[in-house]
């Protein structure tokens, strides 16, 4: 049976684990936020793009993207996990998700190129069997997102260029809900013809029809770089919304157990406290009684 001092030990050091968890929670429940408005911040950036490809593409009614000619048996693949903890199995469903994915288009295991984003995904990508070839930690914030993107558009453009890597996938949480999480997959590369389809049909919102005198291939390409960069800012910020959700569900499962086991421990300390006030009662009494019959 604990002490009085040593439920008084277990007591205090429960409350500061209380009050960690509580700080993560906050910081959890800010940082959702945060992360969210960085992808409603993207939507009129993404307009702008989609606006300036829609005036290349009238001119060029016929044109076609297309990946060049390359095995479809390989991949690049960036897979979004976290570098921190208490965030329940987010990193393993987007892990799972990935390799199913893989796995159904028969890309064997060698065959992937890997970016990993987060210590935690690295890990657990190395355990499973799969070589990582390229590593890149998790902004800490929204500010940190654009050199991570950049660096990832740097690798993605090296996989193309000199390995072929013309099919690109991105694999991250998001948001569904409320604080659950899902795994989610984007085919960056190559680009959808559907979309690029739709982009040509759609009719100028104005009579006044805008018009540039750029390189056409060069502005082309320019636009579609912005494309890839909305693309990746939007993963990477919606995995870090996912992230600091879960570990909100974490948090506040965690802070519900805590405060169940401070209860437990409080009760127990006022119990031994009692029956200690108790016993040296029983003590007094005794030795007033043994006085009395000495006297």
């Amino acid at each position: 049976m604990q002490t009085i001092e040593g439920l008084k030990r277990k007591i205090q050091s429960t409350e500061d684990l209380q009050s960690v968890v509580k700080t993560m929670k906050a910081l959890a429940a800010v940082n959702i936020r945060q992360y969210e408005r960085a992808v409603d911040s993207l939507k009129d950036y993404n307009k702008a793009v989609e606006m300036g490809l829609r005036v290349v593409l009238r001119d060029r009614p016929e044109f076609v993207v297309e990946a060049r000619p390359a095995p479809h048996d390989r991949l690049g693949a960036v897979i979004f996990g976290t570098d921190q903890g208490m965030v329940g199995a987010l990193n393993e469903q987007v892990l799972s998700h990935a390799m199913e994915t893989m796995d159904d288009l028969n890309i064997r295991h060698e065959d992937r190129t890997i970016m990993a984003i987060g210590e935690r995904m690295k890990d657990l990508l190395e355990d499973s069997g799969q070589p990582v070839e390229a590593f890149c930690p998790v902004p800490g914030s929204v500010a940190g997102i654009t050199p991570r993107v950049q660096e990832t558009l740097v690798n993605i453009e090296l996989w193309n260029r000199e390995r072929g890597r013309d099919q690109i996938y991105l694999f991250y949480g998001t948001e569904a809900s409320g604080a659950a999480c899902k795994p989610h997959t984007v085919h960056l590369l190559p680009l959808d013809q559907e979309w690029i389809s739709n982009l040509k049909a759609q009719p100028w919102p104005s009579r006044a029809l805008p018009t540039f005198t750029m390189d056409w291939y060069r502005l082309f390409s320019s636009l579609i770089h912005e494309y890839l960069f909305v693309s990746l800012y939007r993963a990477f910020a919606e995995s870090l919304a996912s992230e600091n959700a879960s570990r909100l569900a974490s948090t506040q499962g965690a802070e519900k157990n805590i405060e169940e086991m401070l209860s437990g421990l409080k009760t127990h300390f006022q119990q031994q406290r009692q029956m200690s006030i108790t016993g040296e009662l029983l003590d007094i009494v005794a030795g007033f009684e043994a006085l009395k019959e000495h006297v």
